[in-house]
């Protein structure tokens, strides 16, 4: 057990020392012609070479797999017996070298990864009273206060609570610039502040930080297995075995030995076994890199088929901190509604409620906190009722203020249908069944969502689907001004979870893009579930893609990079599956010989593994569609 081991610690010598022997032999029969050294010189070559492969074959064996390294060994053993020393020692010689590319090839797919991991902060320094201490990072807790200074790692995931400065967070969004971080700004372990000092209090530590999420994601992602990865491990199950009985019935019937062997030497499916995860692994690590993460291979598969989008609204497609726009008081009394209104609202996390708990901040309302709010009732997507200071109020939209009998005069259903019409949310406030206010909300669409909808359509996805919350007039608005091809608003999550299980049913596959709570049961049914980085954990837990800090832009890297991998797996499978072929045919008709069989073979191999690399280095395509192109298009398509 231990000379194994030793073997095949030491493989790379091996394959030096099976070098050197080759040449050596070659040196002395044609600078020499001393042929008894140079069949000594294969013959020792052979022996050193065929070790580690015998080895690895043997150890397949034990667990019942007929190995690649199996038919090699046969083959190699065959040509030392029938003395064709110098066939054995070059068919081992490419073996090990093919091996030995492959290996360091694939360590550097992984070297987006690995430098991940390299940077991974060790050590925090953890406030302790005025005093800052040097700790390692497993001992930093959720809501400790920890110091960081320029040049530093920030340790954990947090927020700013003193001091400003710049962060270079390329090791975890992509984001090339330094970002500005001031009071309550969010920070992710792994950034670098590259100038100013901050305090931060500790939100996420350990494995739970942004930084941990990309390595561990992306490590599990190397580790699972695709549909393509899956079909070849079957097929070399049955393959690899298949061939040793062809090579043993053409050396019975032809009874050339020879022949035999080259068979099981040509017959290795080394390219199609290894093309397929190396195509993943460069695909996962340049998504790793590039501030997008996709959990898994078979994700890859799914997310190139995706030919319709949907997209919940607040969040995704606007930047989900709606403000208020619009607000008026239809009636002269010594309450203070704007407060009463703001008080109730700040016991939600809605953000329509947030929004007018801001405004009333920003109009000077600052004894909220003090006022009374009791007997509280939320009515699930409409709104609420809760009593203020003793006055109950009810709070929502239009199909609230109709469920509790509450009569909208006509002026205040004109000045909501104006709202609507400019895009507002609309916000009722009602005292003893009578409207005592409207309260206009309205979101701002993400910079260059309208840019990155045209990419996504110029790429292949047919339908760019909306559901939304708001009321339809709203959510068509938003859906106007980015060119969507449908629109639904006034859904309910389970409504939205209906919608996507209809698309399903027609055959689409479906992906939803979402950053709530709300959103988390459809991002877990459509095929695939995208989660912006910012949203909530349970929709960055319950997706298949995250886009770290909510870039959304990211989405057409993420598709079309989905799209190249899978495209790159089929090239290397295309080509593994040529190579045999051209091999066999070559074997046919005398062209191809054991020795330049092997050559072809493990250059196909490199060949596969150099194609994946160039994944690493892929870069999306810019579209130079501009807005009018892509509203002709969908007229086009309509």
């Amino acid at each position: 057990m231990k000379f194994q081991k030793k073997i095949l610690a030491h493989k790379t010598a091996i394959t030096f020392i099976n070098a050197f022997f080759i040449v050596l032999a070659l040196g002395a029969k044609f600078l020499f012609q001393q042929n008894a050294v140079y069949d000594i010189g294969m013959a020792l070559a052979s022996v050193f070479g065929v070790l580690p492969i015998a080895i690895q074959a043997y150890q397949a064996a034990k667990v019942k797999v007929v190995s690649i390294d199996l038919l090699v060994t046969i083959a190699v053993i065959g040509a030392f017996i029938i003395g064709e020393y110098n066939e054995s020692a070059i068919v081992t010689f490419l073996f090990l070298l093919g091996h030995l590319l492959e290996q360091k090839t694939l360590e550097h797919t992984r070297s987006a990864i690995q430098q991940l991991v390299k940077l991974a902060p060790a050590t925090a320094w953890k406030l302790v009273g005025n005093e800052a201490e040097e700790v390692d990072i497993d001992e930093v807790e959720v809501g400790d206060q920890l110091l960081v200074k320029t040049g530093a790692q920030v340790p954990v995931d947090g927020l700013v609570i003193e001091g400003t400065g710049y962060l270079d967070e390329a090791n975890v969004t992509g984001e090339s610039k330094p970002v500005f971080k001031e009071h309550k700004a969010q920070v992710f372990a792994g950034t670098i502040l590259e100038n100013g000092t901050l305090k931060i209090e500790a939100q996420r530590v350990g494995e739970d930080t942004t930084f941990g999420k990309i390595i561990e994601l992306v490590e599990e992602a190397q580790d699972s297995k695709s549909l393509a990865e899956r079909f070849i491990d079957r097929f070399a199950k049955y393959y690899t075995p298949l061939i040793l009985v062809l090579a043993l019935i053409v050396g019975l019937v032809t009874q050339d030995v020879r022949l035999a062997i080259t068979i099981l030497v040509l017959g290795c499916p080394g390219a199609l076994i290894i093309g397929v995860p190396v195509s993943n692994v460069a695909g996962i690590g340049n998504g790793a890199k590039n501030g997008i993460l996709i959990k898994g291979s078979e994700v890859m598969n799914t997310f190139s088929r995706v030919n319709t989008m949907v997209f919940d609204k607040t969040g995704t497609l606007t930047n989900g901190k709606p403000s208020v726009a619009f607000a008026k008081f239809y009636e002269d009394s010594p309450k203070d509604y704007l407060s009463l209104t703001a008080a109730i609202e700040s016991e939600s996390d809605h953000p329509l409620g947030k929004a007018i708990v801001d405004y009333a901040q920003q109009q000077g309302k600052k004894k909220i906190a003090a006022i009374n709010v009791s007997d509280t009732v939320v009515v699930k997507g409409k709104g609420m009722a809760a009593t203020a200071d003793g006055v109950r109020l009810t709070i929502g939209n239009k199909a609230l203020m109709q469920e509790q009998a509450i009569a909208i005069p006509a002026a205040i259903q004109q000045d909501e249908n104006t709202l609507q019409l400019q895009g507002n949310s609309v916000v009722f406030v009602a005292v003893e069944k009578h409207v005592v206010a409207l309260i206009g909300i309205k979101d701002q669409i993400r910079s260059g969502v309208s840019d990155t909808l045209a990419m996504l359509k110029s790429n292949g996805i047919k339908r760019l689907i909306m559901l939304s919350g708001d009321n339809q007039t709203t959510a068509e608005i938003v859906g106007k001004e980015l060119g969507l091809s449908e629109v639904h608003g006034g859904l309910l999550p389970e409504e939205k979870s209906a919608f996507i299980r209809r698309l399903q049913a027609e055959g689409e596959v479906v992906a939803f893009v979402g950053d709530g709570i709300n959103d988390s049961p459809s991002i877990a049914l459509a095929d695939i579930g995208i989660a912006m980085g910012g949203g909530t954990d349970v929709a960055v837990e319950t997706s298949d893609v995250v886009l770290i800090q909510s870039k959304f832009e990211n989405l057409v890297h993420a598709y079309q990079l989905t799209k190249k991998t899978v495209l790159n797996m089929k090239e290397n499978i295309a080509i593994a599956i040529g190579t045999v072929l051209f091999l066999l045919i070559g074997l046919i008709f005398g062209y191809v010989y054991m020795a330049s069989g092997m050559f072809f073979h493990e250059l196909s191999i490199l060949i596969v593994v150099i194609n994946g690399m160039r994944l690493l280095s892929y870069h999306t395509k810019s579209s130079k569609l501009d807005r009018n192109q892509f509203v002709e298009m969908e007229e086009t398509v309509e």
